[in-house]
């Protein structure tokens, strides 16, 4: 579909999910895309780490696309674009510090020079016809957070991104009164906004407060500490180095994604004042209350720094006496990961601080009261929940109806919301979905390989090779290599009785892709009657 005299709102990500935010309004013939994230795999995605959306349906509509503006740096917001740009051909439009961060994931892509991006200057403003797009600094967990508001010719649209109310940030500016009160006596017609924390009663808290937590808790331990946080959360980089100074120890940094952070605040003009890394093998020279390191892993990624250390598989050691302070909220879908490293560290008898025994956190999304506060601001006449599962997005969608919002739209990825004119209603249903990143190659998150790999996952492969003569007959015994398949001291009997199965089931007469497929059924009913389970089969023949 081609947006007609119509303003129109469409989610390809990020509606009905956490993360992977991509979000499009269509005017007069052309979309706007604002975000374009990835999220991280579960174990329902085997072998894969990265997530991406289907853009087909803008990607068919390519000509159409004016742009994509960047609201913030973290992955969920900018993650697929080394993956998908370079296909959509259209400019970028960040702030220095996310431009500056996407130019570093081209880089490492080898893209360099074949995306454009345009660096915006914080509140600075853009034409991409019909659209009109001003950057809106906001409070967030990463420097240059913003809102976009967004003028068309059938009223404004204020799309939050990720924000919070922080008076005292740290880093950044804070989300003013003033300025937020002057969007709304402009007239917005309406509001797209993050549900993260909607079921959150309390304010998110500034991070300044989260110091004074952070610095007891580290002030306090006897040994090494070991603070794990998001790499992009550059605000709490700075609490944390200066925390070192005051409490005298030396900082060493764990992990890639923080040095990069690291790098490009530096070099944007952030984190001016943090302590000079030392490296590894420095770090366990220093006695073991002088240092404080920084590092990632605290969603309990298995390649990240901590799990490593928990292992015992990483140059930095902890030991008892030691201290690890997760300063960050537990994502949904990571408790078990996060309690396997727990537990590793328990064993190694390393002291644990979580938010739940100290205040070593607070969170970069909008509580309750911050949202009742950004309606009495904006004072939409529209409101569209965004960035939350479906419970997130109905509760805010709620929450908007009893703050007085009159038009409040739940939507989920690839429901077409007009906006204007006349009330708001859907229209429309395009189809969405999701990539898998596996390895190198880019594959459809429901497509034949990872249907596949769930099954062996399941219920584990057979492998069975035929040795035929000229005639198509059978050379002898089948050769049989079973693999995940639950049997373990009857392993020599089963795979005899599997060879077997096979051997009787081959008919040399038959064409050959039926007989194999005989061969195929007789082996998985064999594999079935020993287990229970169904693995799947693949039968080949050589020779013949």
């Amino acid at each position: 579909m081609t947006p007609g005299d119509e303003l129109l709102f469409l989610a390809l990500g990020g509606s009905g999910e956490i993360g992977m935010n991509v979000n499009l309004y269509g005017c007069r013939g052309k979309w706007l895309m604002v975000d374009l994230g990835l999220t991280f795999a579960d174990p329902y995605y085997p072998g894969v780490d990265l997530i991406l959306p289907d853009l087909e349906f803008i990607e068919e509509r390519q000509d159409e696309l004016v742009g994509i503006v960047l609201t913030h740096g973290h992955e969920d917001h900018i993650g697929a674009i080394p993956y998908l740009a370079d296909e959509l051909q259209v400019p970028l439009y960040a702030t220095p510090f996310t431009a500056r961060l996407i130019e570093e994931k081209l880089e490492a892509e080898g893209l360099t020079g074949q995306v454009e991006i345009n660096h915006i200057d914080r509140d600075g403003h853009i034409a991409l016809d019909p659209f009109d797009v001003r950057f809106v600094a906001l409070s967030h967990s990463i420097p240059e957070g913003n809102g976009v508001l967004i003028d068309t010719p059938y009223g404004k649209i204020f799309h939050t991104g990720d924000w919070k109310i922080d008076e005292t940030p740290v880093l950044g500016t804070p989300t003013g009164d003033v300025a937020m009160t002057a969007i709304g006596d402009e007239g917005v017609l309406a509001l797209v906004c993050d549900s993260t924390n909607v079921f959150t009663d309390a304010p998110s808290g500034s991070e300044m407060g989260v110091y004074e937590g952070l610095k007891e808790s580290i002030a306090a331990a006897s040994g090494r500490v070991f603070v794990t946080t998001f790499a992009s959360n550059a605000a709490r980089l700075e609490t944390l180095g200066r925390i070192a100074r005051e409490t005298g120890r030396t900082v060493c940094v764990a992990g890639r994604s923080l040095d990069r952070i690291l790098r490009v605040a530096q070099s944007s003009g952030y984190l001016q004042d943090f302590p000079s890394p030392v490296r590894f093998n420095e770090a366990m020279q220093l006695p073991r209350n002088k240092v404080l390191i920084i590092g990632t892993g605290g969603q309990g990624e298995p390649r990240a720094a901590l799990a490593r250390i928990a292992r015992g598989d990483h140059d930095i050691k902890l030991a008892k006496g030691d201290t690890v302070i997760f300063s960050s909220k537990q994502i949904p879908g990571n408790e078990v990961a996060i309690g396997r490293i727990m537990n590793n560290l328990s064993d190694l008898e390393v002291e644990i601080v979580t938010e739940k025994q100290h205040h070593v956190h607070v969170s970069g999304h909008p509580g309750r009261p911050e949202l009742r506060q950004m309606y009495d601001w904006i004072r939409p006449h529209i409101l569209i929940p965004v960035h939350g599962e479906n419970r997130h997005m109905r509760e805010q969608a709620r929450l908007g109806a009893a703050s007085g919002i009159p038009h409040n739209v739940y939507q989920v990825n690839g429901e077409v919301v007009k906006l204007a004119p006349g009330k708001p209603e859907k229209v429309d249903h395009v189809r969405t979905g999701r990539l898998v990143l596996d390895g190198d190659v880019i594959l459809p998150a429901d497509g034949d390989t990872m249907n596949k790999r769930r099954k062996i996952g399941h219920n584990g492969v057979i492998a069975v090779a035929l040795g035929l003569d000229a005639k198509g007959r059978l050379t002898g015994e089948p050769e049989v290599r079973a693999l995940g398949v639950p049997v373990e001291s009857d392993a020599e009997d089963f795979v005899a009785d599997l060879a077997n199965s096979a051997a009787k089931a081959f008919e040399p007469r038959r064409e050959l892709d039926d007989a194999l497929e005989k061969v195929r059924i007789a082996v998985r009913r064999c594999a079935f009657t020993w287990t229970g389970k169904k693995p799947i089969v693949e039968v080949m023949a050589v020779g013949g």
